[in-house]
């Protein structure tokens, strides 16, 4: 938008011209790129997300128990598998190493809940050495991991 001034004369025959005042300077920030680059980090994490589980493949035993309340930190979880491996998150731990690491594990963190994740082939004396380590190493508040939808004992569906 380009306003042109030409020049006028006035009854003396004197030119005259007459300026236009600029408008001032905007003071409004603009959001829009703001918000756009929100929107895409919003769906960058809604997409990575889920990515951040444990990921250590195992059959968990089926039950009828309710979910246990999210924890305030990132939840310690050891690891049972059918062929007998012990993993401390995802990593591989020696048996005899086991309680040394946890030992080290909770004195950096705040909350001594450990979820125990065995699967389903696994004997319930393997599980119990283990919840035996756990206890030994100071975690007194041990969460059995299972899946949801198992049969109950009281003989409804649910």
């Amino acid at each position: 938008m380009g306003a042109t001034l030409t020049p006028r004369q006035n009854s003396g025959g004197k030119r005259v011209r007459r300026h236009r005042r600029h408008p001032p300077a905007m003071s409004e920030i603009n959001v829009t790129p703001f918000v756009d680059v929100m929107l895409v980090l919003l769906i960058i994490f809604m997409v990575a997300a889920p990515l951040l589980t444990v990921g250590v493949p195992v059959e968990l035993p089926r039950t009828a128990a309710e979910a246990l309340p999210a924890a305030q930190e990132e939840p310690l979880a050891v690891t049972l598998t059918a062929d007998g491996r012990i993993l401390l998150q995802e990593a591989e731990v020696e048996a005899d190493g086991l309680i040394p690491k946890l030992r080290a594990v909770a004195a950096e963190r705040r909350d001594n809940k450990v979820y125990l994740r065995a699967d389903g082939a696994i004997s319930y004396e393997r599980v119990v050495q283990v919840m035996g380590a756990l206890n030994a190493a100071g975690f007194r508040d041990i969460g059995l991991v299972t899946d949801s939808g198992g049969p109950r004992l009281d003989g409804s569906d649910g």
